[in-house]
């Protein structure tokens, strides 16, 4: 097998990047880049830390993040597994990313910068859902906005048609935990209990 080992044989590989990909990179939430975060439900989340890395979904009714300034957003921490381990990567190492997405377009946005954890009682509480403050709120400083063209969602069709259709050939949260515990954890009770245990503790 072959491999890269030096940054000039990788870049040998490719084309010089093009006008256009290095303009659309801003050091601040441009208006252009708000208006378009201001309408995405749903982005994940990446941090790192001693444990590694971690990726993880977030997602609410849009706007996700709350835009303070061109220089701030803010992400509520909902209800989720426990494991915090985005969180416990942020106290140790404050770097993150966040690629929003926006159901049925191509594009997305990424942010990257630094994130504090915030429990400020009257911020929780101004991103109350259903009665339920979240856990805490991560208040972002921004250091880099682009946009990521569309090959990557056009290659995979993600929001066609056809890749809706194929859920059903994907193996359930049951039976993902029956497998991996050897059935110790009853994958078709897990299942059935699930959507009612989900709609009680969205929030």
């Amino acid at each position: 097998m072959e491999y890269i080992t030096t940054l000039s044989h990788l870049e040998s590989l490719f084309d010089t990047a093009g006008d256009a990909s290095i303009r659309k990179e801003s050091p601040t939430l441009h208006p252009a880049y708000q208006a378009w975060i201001e309408k995405s439900p749903f982005a994940v989340l990446a941090t790192s830390g001693p444990g590694g890395l971690d990726t993880s979904p977030r997602g609410d009714p849009a706007p996700l993040v709350r835009i303070r300034s061109e220089r701030t957003i803010l992400l509520p921490e909902r209800r989720g597994n426990n494991r915090i381990d985005s969180l416990r990567n942020i106290l140790a190492d404050p770097r993150v990313s966040l690629i929003f997405f926006i159901p049925g377009v191509r594009e997305t946005v990424r942010v990257n910068g630094t994130a504090k954890i915030c429990i400020e009682p009257g911020l929780l509480q101004s991103f109350a859902m259903n009665g339920q403050r979240p856990k805490c709120v991560l208040e972002i400083a921004v250091e880099t906005v682009f946009f990521q063209c569309a090959r990557a969602l056009l290659r995979s069709s993600l929001w066609s048609n056809d890749q809706l259709a194929a859920r059903a050939d994907v193996p359930t949260a049951g039976q993902l935990l029956s497998a991996l515990t050897d059935k110790a954890i009853d994958g078709a009770a897990y299942d059935a209990e699930l959507p009612a245990r989900q709609a009680k503790t969205l929030y």
